[in-house]
């Protein structure tokens, strides 16, 4: 049987999760327009900076997951997908969201702010997966 289309970009977007720099979980995010990828994104450090799987530190190891975002110095996955498309191939776009955690897949969905950048990037609706 064929893979649906949501699986398809749902299936990439824990590929480029791999690329994630964060001891704790591990997110991708993909922005389809059209039928195209638009951008890819995975949570990490800022560019120049260095990397939390690099030093072995993170600052949230022990916070609880919602909380506390402003000591993490990673930027989301969404956030870094977002920044690198142009905003007029973004809208009425969607954007696939997938993660891990110690290697097996989590249901992933955009904290707050995420919600709002997505928003005003015109970005329409809001994939994840719907089973673990």
């Amino acid at each position: 049987m064929r893979k649906s289309k949501r699986n398809y970009y749902l299936d990439i977007a824990l590929k480029v999760a791999e690329r994630s720099t964060c001891l704790r979980r591990q997110y991708g995010a993909v922005i389809v327009n059209n039928d195209e990828i638009v951008a890819t994104g995975y949570n990490g450090s800022p560019r120049e900076e260095s990397n939390c799987c690099d030093d072995g530190i993170c600052a949230r190891e022990n916070i609880e997951h919602w909380t506390r975002y402003e000591i993490c110095k990673s930027v989301h996955a969404e956030m870094n997908a977002i920044i690198s498309a142009a905003r007029k191939d973004m809208i009425g776009g969607t954007i696939y969201i997938a993660g891990m955690e110690n290697g097996k897949e989590i249901i992933a969905v955009p904290c707050d702010i995420c919600r709002r950048l997505i928003a005003n990037a015109g970005i329409k609706y809001v994939k994840e997966r719907t089973y673990k």
